[in-house]
């Protein structure tokens, strides 16, 4: 999954105006592949490239015990929660940036071959739905455009800069996809991911800034009446 841990993010946003920005939800949404591919460049967790891995994801994870079991992606979730409350000192506004990112977990079990873990044990899950492409294509489509459709609907602004930003959502998947695969896991391989979800998260931050949510306008319209 790539481009669908930012559907957690859109949706948060437009559940509730006391979300965190777009841009700090999208941080949340791939905070444990961030922690991943920085662990990798130390050799904390380890990667290696094997054609026979998936059929769309010539990658084996195969030593990921702190940021892909469940026990760590909720560790990386209760640390964004603290920061957060640090930052917001709003509890619901902590919580909601904390499930999305525990929310990386669940949706990377739909689709990675068995290599998580609960807690970094031997049992390992996932549902290896990318070994079906047309499933899984479907999926990450349908998770990314349905939840920022939502967005739009649940957000009032001008319609450019989400747009420029769902654009360049697929544009990026489309690579991921299509582009030649890499034909071996090190740095600019780690490297080249770090920057996408950091360009991915400054286009997010700065949709952000464009885009108020319903609430915010309906109580402001309650104002003008008083």
């Amino acid at each position: 999954m790539f481009i669908g841990h930012w559907a957690p993010a859109f949706a948060a946003a437009a559940m509730s105006k006391r979300a965190p920005k777009l841009g700090t939800l999208f941080i949340a949404g791939q905070l444990v592949d961030w922690g991943f591919f920085l662990f990798a460049i130390v050799g904390i967790e380890k990667v290696r490239v094997d054609p026979e891995a998936t059929v769309m994801v010539p990658l084996d994870l195969y030593h990921m015990p702190y940021t892909h079991s469940l026990l760590g992606s909720a560790v990386w979730s209760l640390a964004f929660v603290a920061v957060l409350l640090m930052a917001r000192r709003d509890l619901v506004t902590a919580l909601i940036g904390g499930a999305v990112v525990l929310s990386h977990w669940f949706v990377d079990l739909l689709v990675h071959a068995p290599d998580l873990t609960l807690a970094g044990g031997e049992t390992r899950y996932g549902f290896g739905w990318w070994n079906y492409p047309a499933v899984a294509i479907t999926l990450e489509l349908t998770l990314i455009i349905g939840a920022f459709v939502w967005y739009i609907k649940r957000t009032n602004g001008p319609v450019m800069p989400p747009y420029i930003l769902l654009g360049l959502l697929l544009v990026m998947q489309a690579i991921n996809w299509f582009g030649p695969p890499p034909t071996e896991a090190g740095l600019p391989l780690y490297l080249t991911a770090l920057a996408s979800f950091g360009v991915a998260a400054w286009v997010a931050y700065w949709v952000g800034t464009t885009r108020r949510h319903m609430q915010d306008r309906g109580l402001a319209a309650a104002s003008r009446r008083r």
